[in-house]
Order: C-alpha cells, then sequence, then structure tokens
C-alpha cells in the first residue's frame, strides 16, 4: 500500500471513530434549557397570540438523541410548536449535535372571552423530553381570561410585599382579579366591595433550606401583614368570592388548589361580610392578638379547618362551616371568640365540628411542651354536628382560665360525658339539645345542603338576639321562636 493510501485510511478511521458522531445512550445524560418555564407574558383583551422559544442544550461530547418531545396534554393543548422548522405537538427522533443546541419556538392563541371551561385564567402545560429513559419537563404557561393579575404575572414561586403607607387598597374593578403568588399585604386598608371576585392561583413554590435542600410549600395565599386590615363587604344579592382559579368542569369543588388567608399577629379591624371561601388548604387563619369579625359567610372545601384562630379575637354570626378535612373551627391557645346562629359540620371524616383549647404545643406530636392563655368562648343558636361521635374537643390547661358558653344549641357529643373534667358538659350546656344520627336535622347532608329539615330537631328551638333578624339567605327569622343554625326553616 502506497504512504498515499494509508494516510488516507488513517484519515478515514480517525472521522470514523469520532466521539462527536456517536449517539450517546446513557440513561444519565441530561439536557438542559435557557429557562424552566416558558411564560407567555401578554394579558390579552382580544384574541391575539405570542410566541416565546427555549434553547435546549446538548452539553455532551457526543451526540444526543431525543426519543421523543411532546405536549402534556397531547391534543388539549393551545400551545403549538416548531422543532428545527417542523410544525407539530410530537417529535421523534430529533439529534442535537455535540456541545451544540436547538431552538424550540412555541405559540399560543387565545380568546379571552372565551367561557372558563375554555380559556381559564391560567393556562398550565407542559413540553416533555424523553431521552434514553429519562424525562424533562420545561413548564408551559400563559393567561386566558381578561381579569386584573395582581400584583402582576411574575411573581409565581414568590413573595410580594405590598405597602401602602396607611393609605387603601381598592378591588373595585369590574373584572375579576387573579392573585398569583404570596401577596404580604402592609399599612394598607384592602377594600373588597360587593360582587368582587377574587380567584387564587395556588402553585407548587419551592424553597432552599439552610442545608440547600429543595422544599416545596404551596405559594397562593394572601397575607394581610400586622400594620394592616381588609374590609371586605359582599351583600345578599352580591356575596364576594374568594377561591382558585380552577374554574373547569372538575375543579369547582376541589380542595387544596391554594393556600388560604392569614391575618398576622397583630392585624385589627378586619371585617368580612357576605363573603364565600373555598377550595383552599385552609380557609382563614387569625394570629396572635389578630381580630376578625365574618358574617354571613361560608368556607368550606378545605383540605384541612375551615378556621384556625391563635390567641386571637373573633365573632361570627349566620355563618356557614362545612367539608373541611380536619377540624372545621380551631379556637387554639386562647383568646375571646363569639359565634351566633352559625353552623359548624364535619361530614365523612374523622375530625371534630370545633376544638376549644386556653394552650398550645410547641412539639408536636409529643406535646410535652406548652403554653397557655386563657379562653373565653360563647356559642349562642348554633349547631355543631357530624358523622364522628364528639363533635366538639377540649384541651384544657389548668389555672390559665378556660371558659365556655353554649347557649341554645345543637351539639353532638358522647366521650367528652364521660372524660373526668367535663361529666356535666350538658348540664352547663343552657337549653342545649344532644343530637343522634336518628334525628331529623339539616335536609340533605350528602348535598351539602344544610337548611333545615322540614321536622328539624332545630325549629323554633333559638332565642331571639337583637340585631340578628335576618338569616344567611335573608330570611326573616321568627321573632319569637327563630331556629338554631344560620338557616331559618321556610314554610311553603
Amino acid at each position: 500500500m502506497s504512504n498515499r493510501l494509508l494516510f488516507l485510511a488513517l484519515i478515514a478511521l480517525f472521522f470514523a471513530c469520532n466521539p462527536e458522531d456517536e449517539i450517546l445512550t446513557d440513561p444519565s445524560a441530561m439536557l438542559s434549557f435557557s429557562v424552566d418555564t416558558l411564560r407567555f407574558d401578554t394579558v390579552f383583551t382580544e384574541l391575539g397570540s405570542a410566541t416565546r422559544f427555549v434553547k435546549v442544550y446538548n452539553n455532551n461530547d457526543s451526540r444526543i438523541r431525543i426519543n421523543q418531545i411532546r405536549v402534556k396534554s397531547a391534543g388539549n393543548t393551545k400551545f403549538r410548536f416548531n422543532v428545527d422548522g417542523i410544525p407539530g405537538s410530537e417529535f421523534d427522533g430529533v439529534e442535537i449535535a455535540a456541545n451544540d443546541s436547538i431552538y424550540i419556538f412555541s405559540e399560543v392563541t387565545i380568546n379571552p372571552d372565551q367561557d372558563i371551561s375554555i380559556s381559564p385564567f391560567v393556562l398550565n402545560d407542559a413540553l416533555e423530553f424523553e431521552t434514553n429513559g429519562n424525562r424533562q419537563e420545561v413548564v408551559l404557561e400563559a393567561w386566558g381570561q381578561n381579569a386584573n393579575y395582581f400584583p402582576n404575572r411574575f411573581y409565581a414561586d414568590s413573595i410580594f410585599a405590598i405597602g401602602c403607607g396607611n393609605d387603601e387598597i381598592n378591588f373595585d374593578d369590574p373584572k375579576p382579579y387573579v392573585i398569583y403568588g404570596i401577596v404580604f399585604f402592609d399599612e394598607c386598608t384592602i377594600n373588597i366591595p360587593a360582587g368582587a371576585r377574587i380567584y387564587v392561583h395556588g402553585g407548587l413554590g419551592t424553597i432552599r433550606d439552610e442545608n440547600d435542600m429543595r422544599q416545596f410549600y404551596n405559594d397562593g395565599r394572601i397575607i394581610i401583614g400586622p400594620n394592616a386590615n381588609v374590609n371586605i363587604t359582599g351583600t345578599q344579592e352580591n356575596p364576594v368570592i374568594i377561591q382558585g382559579d380552577r374554574l373547569e368542569e372538575g375543579f369547582e369543588d376541589v380542595e387544596g388548589q391554594w393556600f388560604g388567608m392569614i391575618f398576622s399577629a397583630g392585624s385589627t379591624g378586619n371585617v368580612i361580610e357576605h363573603t364565600t371561601i373555598k377550595n383552599s388548604l385552609i380557609g382563614i387563619v387569625v394570629d396572635s392578638s389578630a381580630s376578625l369579625v365574618i358574617n354571613n359567610s361560608q368556607i368550606y372545601n378545605t383540605t384541612s379547618s375551615a378556621l384556625l384562630a391563635i390567641h386571637a379575637e373573633v365573632s361570627s354570626d349566620n355563618s356557614l362551616f362545612y367539608n373541611n378535612a380536619g377540624t372545621s373551627i380551631r379556637l387554639i391557645h386562647g383568646g375571646d371568640y363569639e359565634f351566633n346562629y352559625s353552623t359548624i359540620t364535619s361530614f365523612g371524616v374523622d375530625a371534630s365540628g370545633l376544638e376549644l383549647a386556653n394552650l398550645i404545643c410547641y412539639d408536636s406530636p409529643f406535646c410535652q411542651s406548652f403554653n397557655g392563655y386563657r379562653l373565653n368562648a360563647t356559642f349562642n343558636n348554633s349547631i355543631i354536628y357530624g358523622s364522628r361521635a364528639d363533635q366538639i374537643v377540649l384541651n384544657e390547661l389548668n389555672d390559665v382560665g378556660f371558659n365556655y358558653d353554649f347557649n341554645n344549641c345543637i351539639v353532638r357529643i358522647k366521650d367528652l360525658l364521660e372524660d373526668d373534667q367535663y361529666p356535666n358538659f350538658l348540664d352547663d350546656c343552657d337549653n342545649c339539645i344532644s343530637a343522634n344520627p336518628g334525628d331529623a336535622l339539616f335536609a340533605e347532608i350528602d348535598e351539602d345542603n344544610f337548611h333545615l329539615d322540614t321536622l328539624s330537631i332545630a325549629e323554633m328551638m333559638a332565642a331571639p338576639i337583637s340585631g340578628l333578624e335576618l338569616d344567611l339567605d335573608g330570611v326573616e327569622r321568627d321573632t319569637d321562636n327563630p331556629d338554631i343554625g344560620c338557616f331559618e326553616y321556610v314554610y311553603e
């Protein structure tokens, strides 16, 4: 063989063995991306579209083949893609040269005036990449409905603090408001008028702890700071609605979509009238020394409690609490509380309707370390009932102060009466009715209809309270013998 032929053969062998041309099959080989979330940050006020791109990197020294790129929701997506000049929603065998990259362009077209089931407030999807058996995602996010995105659309997985200098914020635009991320108000009075609709976009947020470990949390929450307060003035005809932003069919009554409302320690002067709060992890938290008046309202579909108050001051009239996976109302570490004409229920879960405690545990679940504060709690003309045999739980720390009054109430208790501390509970419950499962009480529990049954034991058993002549529905109560609970029975 001539030297020339030998030289050419060596060159051919060199290029044939070039590792950059080999296809990498290692399942641990990963792609990297220019962004982890592809956001379409246009607020659509009319039919419109937007285009964004993500750059996909192969930082390996060999060629890599992406077995499949596809849209997670398949044919239901509003997102469209172009990979290396080829449009579609699914792509097979896409190769990227060693230490090279490709562009993927994405477009979304949205009509903000379509029904919420077609064009929700926030559209979420994902672009999935499968490479040698491992899967990676780029999140897709766009805004559909014409709404007020508050504070704006860039605060997912973050906290946005709003300070007003002791001024006011008015949620008075006729368009709905979408709360995005964690919003913390301080030095503000937040006015929410009748008919307002507030939808909270609860996503899965992440933070790094002191050991640089990733921790997850639900980031859809409204926090009223210690120097702020909220004034919600819904009416019977135009209540205020606060809920998650998933309004498509099948999500109307799904709990845990957002975190809840938190009234920070020291926040006073908070008033909530004719308001529905639903589909959260917890409805309302009222922290130490904070105060809240909540009347003619409903809190339901939570994965925990409807109301958690800690060393706080809360009063409530004509309100309904139901479908809560935890104890519906927890009043712990003492405080001052008054509930009139309230219906507090707990069905289908191993939890009570009401917990009263003048202590707080600092080392749960062991609870060897406590702190106590006196409790004053009064319940008038109220129903505390559910499927569990004991709907009232009392946790008392001696010598601190544990004062409760139940007047003209319907309660369900059993083991509580066998507790050495409370054998005379019913004797101290003035004109109370101890209800049993066989007693007629509510119209249709399975349908979450807590209006009174035709033969309800709650009828005509309450005592009139001045200033509370109307029930939760706006029905006039009997002047002399009203009914127990948030609803007055209507005779047809």
